[in-house]
């Protein structure tokens, strides 16, 4: 297993940014001045543990540069609120936005931090008036959070949810609309949209994003990718991760480098219809 002998540095990420923005993207640091393809997404487009991600596959196959521009827990709001990515993606002949799960994007029940999208910043005077047993100072992230919230009263995490993925489809047409070159959504998941497993579990990504949601947004884009990785397929990259012991709980929550293979494979047979 690969991450057995190696240390916490064992695979380097060459971290950099683009222009002004404040966000730290995978590297090496590309260059933009000709044809190029941008990638939107999180962890799993930033490639946390994979020595060759999907992007880099997919510049290989396609011989056109493809700037990685995922983030660590992204969600959309990182990216509506980055000039510079827009405008990277603006001149881009494409753009793959990896679909990101509802949970991380401020709502009206409470708000995540610009950039990292997975920490809980505070909750909202409807929050607290909902929930008036909780103490909202315990809660550093947000799926700790949506946790508490559902052992707390089922009844009200459901108003929640709902908020999350009205949410979601309004932050996402919004991203859609700022960027101006083609776009096409990536779905990489261990199930499909309509699986009620995406409905339902809370470790689900991305989460209480489904096949309804994918399909008001249709409209907006030029296609939607959607690779499913089974099991085996996830067992199977798990083995090719690069990580250390410690990190190992982390690894196994990434779907592996058998779906980026995939991922790229797929990708690479639309984008050659849209380049």
């Amino acid at each position: 297993m690969a991450y057995e002998y190696q240390s916490d540095h064992a695979l380097s990420y060459f971290p950099c940014r683009y222009g002004k923005s404040k966000l730290l993207f995978r590297g090496p640091k590309k260059r933009l001045d000709g044809d190029y393809v941008a990638v939107l997404g999180g962890t799993e487009t930033y490639g946390k543990f994979v020595e060759n991600p999907f992007t880099d596959m997919l510049e290989q196959r396609l011989g056109t540069t493809v700037a990685n521009l995922g983030c660590v827990n992204a969600g959309p709001d990182v990216f509506v609120g980055d000039e510079v990515v827009l405008d990277i993606c603006s001149h881009a002949r494409v753009t793959v936005i990896q679909i990101a799960g509802a949970q991380n994007l401020s709502n009206r029940f409470y708000a995540v931090h610009p950039r990292r999208n997975d920490r809980f910043l505070k909750a909202s005077k409807l929050m607290e008036t909902m929930y008036r047993d909780i103490d909202f100072t315990d809660y550093n992230f947000t799926r700790h959070l949506l946790s508490a919230l559902e052992s707390n009263s089922a009844d009200k995490f459901l108003m929640v949810r709902q908020e999350l993925k009205e949410a979601w489809v309004a932050r996402m047409t919004t991203l859609l609309a700022k960027i101006d070159s083609k776009v096409v959504l990536l779905w990489m998941a261990d199930h499909a949209p309509e699986d009620n497993f995406a409905q339902t579990g809370l470790q689900a990504d991305p989460l209480f994003v489904d096949r309804e949601m994918l399909e008001q947004v249709r409209p907006m884009v030029d296609d939607i990718v959607e690779v499913v990785a089974g099991h085996d397929e996830v067992d199977a990259g798990y083995e090719r991760l690069v990580f250390s012991e410690l990190d190992a709980p982390s690894a196994r929550q990434m779907l592996g480098a058998v779906a980026h293979d995939r991922v790229a494979g797929a990708l690479q047979g639309v984008l050659s219809g849209l380049l």
